[in-house]
C-alpha cells in the first residue's frame, strides 16, 4: 500500500511546478480557515472589485484614466446602491416585523389543525407523534424567541461592524480597481519561482469567478423580480420580504431552493389554506425555480453547469463547513478549481507497447 502511495506521488507530483501550485493552495486554504473572518472586508470588496471591472475597463477603453475610471463606478455603483436600499429597506423592516407578530398566530392555527389530524386519519398519525411534533416545536419557539432577544443585545455591534465595513470596503474597492496591475505583480512577486502550472489555473479560473460573480449578481437580481412580480399579482402577503428571500436562496445551490419553499408555503397556508390559490402559488413558485435551473443557469453558467448536481452540492456542504458564507457562495468555483488543478497536474506516462509487424 506504501508502495502503491509512492509511486502515485511520484507520477503525480514529480514536476515542481505541480509541488509549487499544491502548496501555494495550501498555504491560502490555511489563511481563509485561521483569518476569514478578520479578512472579511477584504473579501467583500474583492467580490465587489469583480463585478465593477468590467465597467471600469469598458471606460479605459474609452480613453479615461483607471483612476478616474473607478471613481466614476464606484460612485454610480455606490448612488445606485443607497437608492435600492432606501426603497427596499423600510418595506423589508415592515414586513419582517408583521411576519413576527403574525408567528403566534401562525402558530396556533398549525397547532390546531395538526391536533385534529389524528381524528381525519386515525389509520395513519399517531396522536403521541403529534404531541411530540407540537412539544418539539413549542420547544424551537422558545429557542427562537431567546435568539431574537440575543439578537437585539447584539446589534450594536452589528452596527459598529456595518459602520467599518461602509468605510474600509469602498476604499479597498477602490484600490483594488485603480491599482490591479500592480497589485497582481507584487502578489506574483511573492510566489515561488516554480509556478508555471500555478499561472496557467490561475488564467483559467480568474475569468470564470468573474463570469460567476457577474452572472450570480444578474441571477439574483431577476430571480428576485420575477418573484416579486408574481407574488404581488397573487396578492402574497410580505411579497417583498419573500421576494429577497428567494433571490438570496440562488447563492446556495439546489439546497437553498429547498430552504426558502417552506416560509413561502407557510404564508401561503396561513393566508388562504388549503385553497385554490395556496395551489396557484406552489404552482408558479414551481415554474420559477424550474426556469432558474433548466433556462438562466446554464446561460449565466455555462462553464461551471459542466459539473454534476452531486458535486456541487458536496461542494456547497464542504466548503460552506470549512468557511461559511464565502465557501458557500464560491462553491462553484471552488469545485470548478478543484477540476482545474487535477487536470492541469501531471498525469501518469501511458505504458507503451510494441507492436509486432
Amino acid at each position: 500500500m506504501i508502495e502503491m502511495l509512492n509511486r502515485w506521488y511520484q507520477r503525480r507530483f514529480s514536476d515542481p511546478d505541480a509541488v509549487a501550485l499544491v502548496g501555494i493552495l495550501l498555504m491560502g486554504g490555511v489563511v481563509l480557515y485561521f483569518f476569514g473572518a478578520l479578512l472579511a472586508p477584504l473579501l467583500v470588496a474583492i467580490v465587489m472589485a469583480y463585478l465593477l471591472e468590467w465597467p471600469v475597463s469598458k471606460l479605459c477603453r474609452v480613453g479615461l484614466s483607471r483612476s478616474l475610471s473607478a471613481t466614476v463606478i464606484l460612485l454610480l455603483f455606490s448612488g445606485l446602491m443607497v437608492i435600492a436600499l432606501g426603497g427596499l429597506l423600510p418595506t423589508i423592516t415592515s414586513q419582517i416585523a408583521n411576519l413576527t407578530s403574525d408567528i403566534p398566530t401562525m402558530f396556533s392555527r398549525f397547532q390546531v389543525y395538526a391536533t385534529n389530524l389524528p381524528d381525519r386519519y386515525p389509520e395513519v398519525i399517531d396522536p403521541a407523534l403529534v404531541d411530540a411534533l407540537m412539544a418539539s416545536m413549542r420547544v424551537k419557539a422558545l429557542e427562537m424567541g431567546e435568539s431574537v432577544v440575543k439578537g437585539s443585545l447584539a446589534s450594536l455591534i452589528s452596527l459598529a461592524t456595518l459602520a467599518v465595513y461602509l468605510i474600509l470596503v469602498p476604499l479597498l474597492v477602490f484600490f483594488l480597481l485603480k491599482d490591479k496591475k500592480e497589485m497582481l505583480q507584487t502578489a506574483a512577486g511573492l510566489l515561488p519561482r516554480n509556478r508555471r502550472l500555478a499561472t496557467q489555473v490561475w488564467l483559467e479560473m480568474n475569468q470564470q469567478i468573474s463570469n460567476y460573480i457577474r452572472g450570480k449578481v444578474v441571477e439574483i437580481l431577476i430571480v428576485g423580480i420575477a418573484s416579486y412580480v408574481t407574488f404581488a399579482l397573487l396578492d402574497l402577503r410580505y411579497a417583498l420580504l419573500l421576494a429577497v428571500l428567494v433571490g438570496l436562496s440562488v447563492l446556495i445551490p439546489y439546497i437553498g431552493a429547498a430552504v426558502v419553499t417552506v416560509p413561502i408555503a407557510m404564508v401561503g397556508l396561513f393566508q388562504w389554506g388549503l385553497g385554490p390559490d395556496f395551489w396557484w402559488l406552489m404552482i408558479a413558485y414551481g415554474i420559477i425555480q424550474a426556469l432558474d435551473g433548466n433556462v438562466l443557469v446554464p446561460v449565466l453558467f455555462s462553464e461551471a453547469v459542466n459539473l454534476h448536481p452531486v458535486w456541487i452540492i458536496v461542494a456547497v456542504l464542504v466548503f460552506g463547513g470549512l468557511w461559511g458564507f464565502w465557501g458557500v457562495f464560491f462553491a462553484i468555483p471552488l469545485a470548478t478549481l478543484v477540476k482545474a488543478v487535477w487536470g492541469a497536474l501531471p498525469t501518469p506516462a501511458e505504458p507503451h507497447h510494441d507492436v509486432d509487424v
